[in-house]
C-alpha cells in the first residue's frame, strides 16, 4: 500500500479499476459497447482527468458528465461502480489523497446518477 504521489500512481488507480470494470457482469457491457475501441483514448482521459483532481497539475480538460447523460444507467449500476473504486482504492493505496479520491469518486457517482435522473424526468433528451 502507497500513497498516491504523481503520474504512476494514477494510471495504476486508473488501469487496476477499469480491468475490474471491464469484467463486472453489470456495468462491464456498459462500458464496453460505448468505449468500443477506444479504451487507450478513454484510460489517457481517465489519467489526465485524475491527475487534475488528485494531484493538482491541470492537464484535464473537458467536462466529465455530458459522455454519460445518455447511457442505461441507473442507481444500481453507480452503486456498483462506486464498489469497485473503493475496492480497488483499497488494494493499492492509502493517505489522504486516497481519501480524497473516494470522496471525490461518491460525489461524482451521485451527482451522475441525480443528472441522469433529471434528465429522463423532464425528458430533456
Amino acid at each position: 500500500m502507497r500513497e498516491i504521489q504523481n503520474i504512476e500512481d494514477i494510471k495504476l488507480m486508473v488501469d487496476s479499476f477499469y480491468a475490474k470494470v471491464r469484467q463486472d457482469d453489470l456495468i462491464g457491457p456498459i462500458f464496453d459497447e460505448k468505449i468500443q475501441d477506444r479504451w487507450p483514448e478513454h484510460l489517457e482521459k481517465m489519467y489526465t482527468f485524475w491527475e487534475t483532481v488528485l494531484l493538482r497539475k491541470h492537464t484535464y480538460f473537458g467536462s466529465p458528465f455530458p459522455p454519460h447523460a445518455k447511457l442505461p444507467v441507473d442507481k444500481e449500476h453507480f452503486e456498483r461502480w462506486l464498489e469497485l473504486f473503493m475496492k480497488n482504492l483499497d488494494e493499492h493505496f492509502t493517505g489522504e489523497k486516497a481519501e480524497e479520491a473516494y470522496w471525490r469518486a461518491e460525489k461524482m457517482a451521485n451527482m451522475f446518477n441525480y443528472k441522469i435522473n433529471y434528465i429522463r424526468e423532464n425528458n430533456l433528451f
